[in-house]
């Protein structure tokens, strides 16, 4: 059985040959920048528009399951779709870039980090910088109702992990664009969910 590194070596590989911009993001983003979250499956962040979607999905059949009619649903809905590794079962999910808000910013700033967190020998991966998990996470929180105790948390450690590194203007004037500035001032003054400033 394949491991989840040789896996996302595939689906990162594939990704490289066609020139098409990613990210990794969501719990192993989070993972990478210091604080260590469980996760089933792997977000990456893409750029993909309708006219790829065949030649993409030529390159990845013969190693994951792929649908085209799905890859190219989720470019017009701003959905994401699912790339299932034939050899292992990793799933990854993949988010279309220009239908988030910060879809374009999270390719713009993303880091190449190496990390052994996928197992195995380290491998450079494309990662949304820690400033971007923070802002979305911060519209997800507010887009929930701003009641999830274990999203509000989940800021507070990673912004704990990397206070020292963070760029607070890009934080504020992206918070601020996106509608969130409140939400990142609690989160910078270590507030607890719920609480106002």
């Amino acid at each position: 059985m394949s491991s989840l590194r040789d896996a996302a070596a595939q689906l990162f590989d594939a990704l490289d040959q066609l020139g098409i911009p990613y990210a990794v993001g969501g719990s192993l983003a989070s993972s990478i920048h210091g604080y260590a979250r469980s996760t089933q499956d792997v977000d990456l962040v893409v750029e993909l528009t309708l006219p790829r979607v065949r030649e993409l999905y030529s390159v990845l059949s013969p190693h994951f399951y792929v649908d085209d009619a799905a890859m190219a649903d989720a470019i017009r809905r701003g959905a994401s779709f699912n790339a299932i590794h034939l050899a292992s079962g990793f799933k990854f999910d993949l988010f279309i870039a220009s239908r988030h808000p910060l879809g374009h910013d999270q390719l713009a700033h993303c880091r190449k980090i190496q990390t052994a967190l996928l197992g195995g020998d380290p491998l450079n991966v494309n990662v949304v910088s820690a400033e971007d998990i923070i802002l979305a996470k911060l519209l997800w929180y507010r887009n929930g109702g701003e009641v999830s105790e274990r999203q509000w948390n989940d800021l507070l450690n990673l912004e704990k992990a990397q206070r020292d590194r963070l760029d607070r203007n890009y934080l504020k004037v992206q918070a601020g664009r996106l509608g969130v500035g409140d939400l990142l001032r609690r989160l910078q003054e270590g507030m607890e969910p719920g609480s106002s400033t």
